[in-house]
């Protein structure tokens, strides 16, 4: 398979990754019972460097944080995928930094997280790495 192809892959994997953590993350089953937990994460203030926040403030901003970098890095892996080889063979370090950054994700993601952002993460770590493996090394 070519590198292009699997950076595509990616890309894709990538955007369904930030569209299921961007509309899920918030969601909360009321069977889970934490309801005073959620309320109260949502209702008590306080002052933080001249702000008032929740941690229903932070919990959310740094959600979304992650969705935004997800969707970069599902634009950056689409151009990966469609720079021609010379290019590509200059990229290297970036697309091994990509590499490297989602072995992160995927380590955060097995410690912290459940099934499907782990087979996503694992899905796309796996991508990347055959892609920078396959891409053009410097002659």
């Amino acid at each position: 398979m070519k590198a292009s192809i699997l950076y595509r892959i990616a890309s894709v994997l990538l955007l369904l990754f930030a569209a299921g953590h961007t509309f899920g993350f918030r969601q909360v089953d009321p069977k889970w019972g934490v309801d005073s937990l959620i309320s109260s994460m949502r209702s008590i203030h306080f002052d933080i460097t001249g702000s008032s926040r929740t941690y229903w403030d932070f919990f959310v901003g740094f959600g979304l944080l992650f969705s935004v970098f997800l969707i970069f890095t599902a634009v950056l892996a689409w151009q990966l995928g469609g720079l021609p080889d010379r290019t590509l063979t200059l990229m290297r370090g970036t697309a091994w930094a990509l590499v490297i950054c989602f072995a992160a994700v995927t380590i955060v993601c097995l410690s912290y997280a459940f099934i499907i952002p782990i087979a996503f993460s694992i899905a796309i770590l796996l991508c990347l790495t055959a892609a920078a493996s396959l891409s053009p090394k410097p002659t």
